[in-house]
């Protein structure tokens, strides 16, 4: 049996909060068919508008609580990482969400220093999605980076469905992209080259738990 648990967001926000995922998610530009059907069963459970929110819009939404709005922003960091590739489009978007937002965490930045974005994937270079600049950009940026993506604090049945659709249950496979017949890249294993995977992990699991012990609702379908 579901059992309703009051959420410390309106619903009016919460729909804000998901559309400004969303058009993080779809900032890219880059769909496959499986992400499309993704996003439109999202939308259609979770009763959102399909068209993209602008920054003036979300930061109206989502109010002056700077708490909610820097919640806001790791996971909408989470949403840009989650399909393996960090585009210059979302850290763009990110950046524009937060300045509406009148947040400019240091973290964002270190994110951009840390992890190079990549416009597209181009699949003739063999390039990797993630790129960390130097090992000791590694060490100074990332681990307080990932400090501040652990604190996100699910406390939202919405939210915590999102995340389990949005976030893979499992490191997607190393594979090879072939075209007629002959190997033009590769791409390796996402846990291998994400540097806040065990961030991802741990959120996903985070809304697992939510679901499972404070709205007791059956999440095997995540599973």
């Amino acid at each position: 049996m579901v059992q309703r648990v009051r959420s410390p967001y309106a619903s009016a926000q919460m729909a804000v909060w998901l559309r400004g995922l969303l058009t993080i998610a779809l900032a890219d530009g880059q769909c496959d068919e499986n992400e499309q059907r993704l996003i439109a069963t999202l939308m259609d459970e979770q009763d959102l508008h399909c068209e993209p929110i602008s920054a003036a819009e979300l930061a109206a939404g989502l109010g002056d609580d700077p708490t909610v709005g820097e919640n806001f922003l790791r996971t909408a960091v989470m949403v840009a990482i989650a399909d393996g590739a960090y585009s210059h489009s979302e850290a763009l978007k990110i950046q524009e969400f937060s300045a509406a937002l009148n947040l400019a965490p240091p973290l964002l930045n270190s994110l951009n220093a840390a992890i190079e974005p990549v416009s597209n994937l181009i699949i003739e270079t063999e390039q990797p999605a993630f790129a960390v600049n130097s090992p000791d950009l590694h060490h100074s940026l990332l681990h307080p980076l990932q400090d501040w993506l652990d604190q996100v604090d699910v406390q939202d049945a919405r939210l915590a469905h999102f995340l389990c659709r949005m976030i893979p249950a499992q490191c997607p496979f190393e594979r090879d992209v072939n075209l007629f017949g002959r190997k033009i890249a590769h791409i390796p294993a996402l846990c291998k080259l994400n540097p806040v995977y065990e961030q991802l992990v741990g959120l996903r699991f985070r809304a697992l738990s939510y679901l499972a012990d404070e709205c007791k609702e059956d999440v095997t379908r995540y599973c």
